[in-house]
Parts: structure tokens; C-alpha cells; sequence
């Protein structure tokens, strides 16, 4: 596989957030959109289910992460972010099967840090909501892409 891969959903071409290292494992997340547009989607599987047989917080809180860091780069993608921290509130159950949406929103920024938040959807539903601060680290990233 290329570094990224397309695949549709619902007759719209969602491209896969490769990354070789802990995401491949958890993953696939895919995104779409460009900018302030930005969608996300996490398609859970039978490999993300805990012992009651829905999907792993861990699962989700990762999804989020990747969400959250991709949002605190939007407009910056070669600069080096790092999380400080991140809150997450759980609202309601995900089954597997269900594929959890979330959208880029708008990033405030000081000299040192980028304060994000998403909500994380199933359809209309919103199932947890996330928030958190991500350190400027002032260094360009080698190669970084959008992923």
C-alpha cells in the first residue's frame, strides 16, 4: 500500500491516515477535506471491542488524539506539536459496526500552544466530546504529511 488509501463510503472517497507505527495497529482512521474542512472517520471493528463487546475507550481516546493532533496542525503542517493534555467525556455507547465521524474545528493559538476540541458523532449522535493543548514545538518536521 502507498501512504495513503482511498476508500469510499456512501459514494464519498475518504483517504486513510497511514502511519507505520501504534495507529496501524488500532487504526484505520481516515480523513477528507482540505483546511477547516476537514473530516474524520474511524470505522470500528471486531478488534475494537472491549469485554462487553462495544468499542474500547482506548480505541476511541486514540481516534481522538489523532483527530485533535491533526486539527492543532491544520495550517502548520511541517511544525512539530506535541499533546499536553487532553480531556475526554464519554456520552454514550459505540457499537461495533458503527463508524464515529468527527470534523476539524477552529484552533486558538498562543506563542507556545493550540487549544482544540471535537465532538465525536455516530450518525446524529454524539458520543463523546474532547478537548485539549497541544505544545508548539517550535521545530520543523522532516517529511511530515497530513496523516
Amino acid at each position: 500500500m502507498d501512504h495513503h488509501e482511498t476508500i469510499s463510503t456512501a459514494g464519498q472517497d475518504w483517504i486513510e491516515m497511514v502511519d507505520d507505527g501504534f495507529i496501524r495497529l488500532v487504526g484505520p482512521f481516515y480523513q477528507k477535506g482540505e483546511g477547516t474542512s476537514l473530516r474524520f472517520r474511524f470505522p470500528t471493528a471486531d478488534k475494537h471491542r472491549n469485554r462487553r463487546g462495544v468499542l474500547q475507550g482506548g480505541a476511541l481516546m486514540t481516534f481522538t488524539d489523532r483527530v485533535l493532533g491533526t486539527a492543532a496542525r491544520a495550517g502548520r503542517q511541517t511544525e512539530l506539536t506535541a499533546t499536553m493534555h487532553m480531556d475526554m467525556h464519554f456520552l454514550d455507547v459505540v457499537e461495533i459496526g458503527e463508524i464515529v465521524e468527527s470534523f476539524l474545528e477552529e484552533a486558538p493559538t498562543t506563542e507556545k500552544s493550540i487549544f482544540v476540541r471535537a465532538d465525536l458523532m455516530v450518525g446524529t449522535r454524539v458520543v463523546a466530546m474532547a478537548a485539549g493543548i497541544w505544545k508548539r514545538l517550535g521545530q520543523r518536521a522532516p517529511n511530515l504529511t497530513v496523516s
